[in-house]
């Protein structure tokens, strides 16, 4: 077993709404230097940079999880993590087909880049990223997790983009493993707050879009960074466990 710090939520330069600063060399080394050691790279409805997030940590600590932040036809965003990168370019295909055909407007939300593991410039995605798929909640959670992959909605108490303030409630059909809190909620503080978060299991996340935004608030005691472990540890099975840390 091993105890991984982790940061679930973490935007690159792709995300238009992420610093310039958010490139891979810089994301890993300052990941480490928080002693965080497992990450999830989840960039508004796009995949294009984790390959060079991986080729970046190679040879450190530093484990990544390929992932991205969906943003449903409700207008709720959630994160939807898989074990291999394959799997989750198999996802952004799908996605793909459902976000609708608008151009970024730079000057409006930001540049979003694609870059290399140094984080050099390769190209602009000009196709609007910060904007509703057509895919609706109940969807993801069925695809992604037909496809082995987790889905966490993400910062559920946030006014903007959050599951409560949207929807209003948790609904019992869909498989939640856990949910995630932002940084200004405690998760012992979370039912009280919100009675229908009452017995859910809680993560919390910096949602980083630039540097000094990591949080390392999830801990982990697992055999290996995989999402079938992670699952383990949501459910104190095997050994494995998780717990909320705020250093």
């Amino acid at each position: 077993m091993q105890t991984l710090r982790a940061e679930l939520h973490v935007h690159t330069v792709l995300s238009p709404c992420a610093e310039v600063e958010m490139i891979p060399p810089l994301i890993v080394q300052e990941a480490l230097e928080h002693g965080i050691t497992l990450i999830a790279i989840t960039d508004h409805n796009a995949s294009a940079n984790i390959a060079a997030v991986q080729t970046a940590a190679q040879g450190t600590a530093l484990n990544v999880l390929p992932g991205m932040e969906l943003q449903t036809q409700e207008e709720v965003h959630v994160l939807c993590l898989f074990e291999t990168l394959t799997t989750l370019l198999a996802w952004q295909t799908i996605v793909d087909q459902h976000m609708p055909d608008l151009k970024n407007d730079p000057d409006l939300f930001g540049e979003q880049f694609v870059v290399d593991p140094t984080g050099d410039f390769i190209r602009r995605e000009e196709r609007l990223l910060l904007t509703s798929s057509t895919i609706t909640i109940d969807h993801a959670f069925e695809q992604v997790h037909a496809m082995g992959g987790l889905v966490i909605p993400a910062h559920v108490d946030r006014k903007a983009f959050g599951l409560l303030a949207n929807l209003g409630f948790v609904s019992p059909s869909w498989p939640v493993e856990v949910l995630e809190l932002s940084r200004h909620l405690p998760p012992a503080e979370a039912a009280q707050r919100y009675p229908q978060l009452a017995g859910y299991q809680f993560i919390q996340s910096g949602d980083v879009h630039r540097l000094d935004e990591f949080l390392g608030a999830n801990e982990f005691t697992i055999a290996s960074p995989t999402l079938a472990e992670l699952r383990l540890a949501f459910h104190s099975q095997a050994g494995r466990n998780y717990r909320h840390t705020r250093r």
